[in-house]
């Protein structure tokens, strides 16, 4: 559509009181012509519009109006809108409606973008619903709440012959479920009063999330990438840093050097590629089951670069650092199915009752790396254990999670400080398991240890980690850290929540943060000693 030059042109005349003959005289053009222009039924641009905005004292980009032809094309999109697209619109009325009352278009044209963006968050919420494990979870325990009040009330109702103790042991049922139901749901206010206050887009560690809960952490594609790529070194020698360095070499280039500094003095990480040089760079104190890693890696992103691009085509991701961080995930995935192939391994990992130790000594991998590939054995028919993974930092910092279905783990932030992942810091490079019960009466089993990078000097700083995996508690038994635990017996169990906000223990003396309710509620455990609304010498 047109800008309304033609009407700025003539408002412009006007106010100078300059006639159409005159002003068509001055530019060297017909009557006529300049009435057509006036009037918006022809185009005016190059020199023609530069001796009209001359001889009436304008600016060229005033006169051609470059904020209206923004206007007007938001007017576009607002009137296209399949909420008043069926209007009976003049053809003009857009043009002549930026032209004549531009404050009236530009107010249209920003309550559509609001408008626009109301249905936005909308979706974004729905989407969170429907993605969200915690969401999920605090929704799912008040459908369950409400089914055991009803079940337990339909009880009293119709059958009559109960005696007191049996009366009395229902109606304790319905208020423990009740008193329960009412935390869940304060906690779930609580969410969604956090997130309307923030009003914070979603984060790009959040779109990978989502990308990871749609997929079920499963990537069939990547699978029988890594199978052909596997076969495709096979033809070389035996899968291995040798094997994967003379490939490189040979069909992409690559030159692999261990040791001496990085191209980059100030790079702190053990090991970078440099696609300008095609040079792939290992710190000297890197481990070998680092270095067969990343050069998998490497191999996979640059041998089935298409396959990776598919799957970031086919997914959502808003922002640049949110399609970075997808990339290295999915690449990380890759190479993770080429050090670790799948039927192989899930057999192996069954064979050893899941014992991570013997896993990582078969495939020459570190513990994070077999972790993270039991998490992925989700095949239809050939599916593991179904795991989920968390890691932390030493500050309790959650820096990667995989979600498994029903079981409460929090995106970022912190986790409950009961939890392995953080007990595993007082024993480094020793397992801890414990069986944890939440609220809700859900059961599993947790497995923590540290994970620590190499140093390369005294003057270095040791990195290290905590990575936890968790199954239902009814899986146990099929891992060997099931050995000597009482399974059945709900008496041992560690009671636990997600995080502090999100849990509705209020007898806990770990507690460290308010439960998340709305208008902050109260607490009986985190209070002064003297009411708060009372000073030294007031009356009670």
């Amino acid at each position: 559509m047109r800008a309304p030059i033609g009407f700025r042109i003539s408002n412009r005349r006007k106010s100078l009181k300059i006639s159409q003959a005159a002003l068509a005289r001055l530019v060297g053009i017909s009557p006529s012509y300049l009435n057509l222009i006036e009037n918006n039924k022809r185009d005016i641009a190059g020199s023609l519009l530069a001796r009209v905005a001359q001889h009436l004292d304008i600016d060229v980009d005033e006169l051609a109006g470059r904020a209206e032809q923004k206007l007007l094309q938001d007017l576009e999109e607002a009137f296209a809108d399949p909420m008043v697209e069926s209007l009976a619109f003049r053809p003009d009325e857009r043009r002549e409606l930026v032209a004549q009352y531009p404050a009236s278009a530009a107010a249209l044209a920003r309550m559509h973008r609001a408008y626009a963006g109301a249905v936005a968050s909308a979706d974004a919420y729905a989407d969170r619903l429907r993605s969200d494990p915690l969401l999920s979870q605090l929704l799912h325990q008040i459908l369950s709440g409400v089914t055991a009040i009803r079940s337990s009330a339909e009880i009293l109702e119709d059958v009559t012959d109960l005696d007191d103790a049996e009366r009395q042991r229902f109606l304790a049922a319905i208020g423990r479920e009740t008193r329960a139901l009412s935390d869940v749901a304060r906690n779930l206010i609580g969410q969604f009063d956090t997130s309307s206050q923030s009003r914070r887009g979603v984060s790009p560690a959040r779109e990978i999330d989502d990308l990871i809960i749609e997929r079920e952490n499963h990537f069939p594609t990547l699978e029988a990438a890594a199978e052909a790529l596997r076969h495709e070194l096979a033809t070389i020698g035996p899968f291995g840093i040798a094997t994967l360095t003379e490939l490189l070499g040979r069909k992409f280039g690559v030159d692999v050097t261990i040791g001496g500094p990085p191209a980059d003095a100030d790079f702190p990480g053990q090991y970078r590629f440099d696609p300008s040089s095609r040079s792939m760079w290992f710190h000297g104190a890197s481990t070998m089951a680092s270095r067969q890693f990343q050069l998998a890696r490497l191999f996979g992103e640059l041998a089935a670069a298409d396959v990776i691009e598919d799957i970031l085509r086919s997914t959502v991701l808003s922002t640049a650092t949110s399609r970075r961080l997808a990339s290295r995930a999915v690449g990380s995935y890759l190479a993770g199915a080429m050090v670790f192939p799948y039927t192989r391994f899930l057999a192996d990992a069954e064979a050893s009752a899941y014992d991570i130790d013997h896993l990582r000594q078969a495939y020459n991998a570190s513990f994070e790396q077999v972790a993270h590939r039991l998490v992925t054995l989700r095949r239809p028919g050939e599916e593991g254990i179904p795991f989920g993974f968390l890691r932390s930092d030493p500050a309790g910092r959650l820096t990667k999670h995989f979600p498994l279905p029903g079981l409460l783990l929090p995106n970022s932030g912190h986790a409950c400080p009961l939890w392995a992942i953080y007990g595993a810091f007082r024993t480094p490079d020793t397992p801890l398991r414990q069986v944890v019960r939440f609220s809700d009466g859900s059961r599993y089993l947790f497995l923590a240890r540290t994970v620590q990078r190499r140093t390369a000097s005294f003057h270095q700083q040791a990195a290290m980690s905590s990575v936890m995996l968790a199954c239902d508690v009814l899986h146990a038994d099929r891992t060997v850290y099931a050995a000597g635990l009482d399974l059945s017996d709900p008496a041992s169990d560690i009671p636990v929540g997600p995080s502090c906000r999100l849990c509705t223990r209020r007898d806990c003396a770990s507690r460290q943060e308010e439960t998340l309710s709305p208008g902050g509620g109260g607490s009986a455990t985190r209070t002064p000693l003297l009411p708060s609304a009372l000073a030294l010498g007031d009356p009670a």
